[in-house]
């Protein structure tokens, strides 16, 4: 089964792999990871759609032998993947996140001449670290004044 995708012409999404999970939330500098799950044995790409800048972008693809292949100007600091010994699931790790990175990135593979596309993962929105508070002086404990008086320390 394979339905194509509104934007993109010659790309379709597939019932052959899953993709999780649906959206991210993320902070700056911090990394996340999206899983895809494939159905058979093979190599997968990654590709990103960003919204602001309206570009279908290549990002890298993996082999079986766990060889990958970049873009062109995709960092390798920031885009790895990795995959277990069956070859059937990838995950893509996204490091030192910046706002320039949100849009849905997308695994895929090829078949039949046909690019097939997991169903997305949105990266909805990096946020900003929270901005360094001056943290408020410590007051001390407040002493409790006591007598010397016997008489009141009788009575406790």
């Amino acid at each position: 089964l394979c339905i194509p995708v509104s934007f993109f012409s010659g790309f379709c999404t597939n019932l052959l792999l899953s993709q999780a999970p649906e959206h991210i939330l993320a902070q700056t500098n911090n990394e996340t990871q999206i899983l895809c799950e494939l159905k058979e044995n093979a190599g997968v790409y990654w590709y990103r759609w960003s919204q602001a800048r309206q570009i279908f972008e290549f990002l890298v693809f993996s082999n079986t032998l766990g060889k990958a292949t970049y873009g062109t100007n995709i960092s390798q600091d920031k885009f790895s993947v990795r995959g277990v010994s069956s070859h059937t699931s990838y995950s893509l790790h996204i490091s030192h996140l910046h706002d320039s990175d949100n849009g849905t990135y997308y695994c895929s593979v090829s078949q039949s001449s046909q690019l097939l596309l997991g169903r997305g993962t949105r990266l909805v929105d990096v946020l900003p670290l929270p901005p360094k508070t001056t943290q408020a002086p410590l007051f001390k404990k407040p002493m409790w004044c006591g007598t010397t008086s016997k008489a009141a320390s009788k009575k406790g």
